[in-house]
């Protein structure tokens, strides 16, 4: 499996939609006369994130696959944004961390051993955090934020989250 393919180049492109996301978001917000800051505090039910923590937490996990699975350093982030400009330009420092990125930087990271803060003592190989940690914990923040802003009413549809596609022929 190619780690490089496989986390990098797909959660770059959902964090480039998310962005597009918020900017629709803020777009329905005028049309509703919500303000932005309300769309942030959103959430699906009251013992989630809302919708600004998942933002920050799916860059989280995007950076931190990024560099567990490079063996490298992530960049801080303390999660101090407070508006969607803010998010916004967070998002654009992970894309651009994870664009530092190539697939020399993976190899033999599917046997890498990752250590986890909260495994003490214990680790991963690399495939098995990507596959079974990094992507699924990815996932469900992108998804959620994508909840919250449909639930809300937000257009956005199926086309909004997959993006782009690399269609040939």
């Amino acid at each position: 499996m190619n780690l490089y393919a496989a986390s990098i180049v797909q959660m770059k492109k959902m964090l480039v939609n998310l962005d597009k996301w918020l900017d629709v978001a803020v777009e329905h917000g005028k049309k509703k006369s919500v303000e932005p800051s309300v769309l942030l505090q959103l959430r699906l039910i009251p013992d989630q994130y809302p919708l600004l923590r998942q933002v920050q937490a799916a860059c989280d996990a995007a950076k931190f696959a990024a560099a567990r699975l490079a063996d490298k350093d992530p960049p801080a982030h303390p999660d101090t944004e407070q508006t969607i400009d803010e998010l916004k330009a967070r998002i654009q420092k992970v894309v651009a961390y994870l664009d530092g990125f190539g697939a020399k930087d993976f190899d033999g990271a599917e046997t890498r051993e990752v250590k986890l803060p909260w495994l003490e003592g214990k680790h991963l190989s690399g495939q098995d955090y990507l596959v079974e940690m990094a992507q699924p914990n990815f996932y469900f923040h992108v998804t959620t934020a994508y909840a919250i802003l449909r639930k809300n009413g937000v257009e956005l549809g199926k086309r909004d989250f997959i993006g782009s596609l690399n269609i040939q022929g």
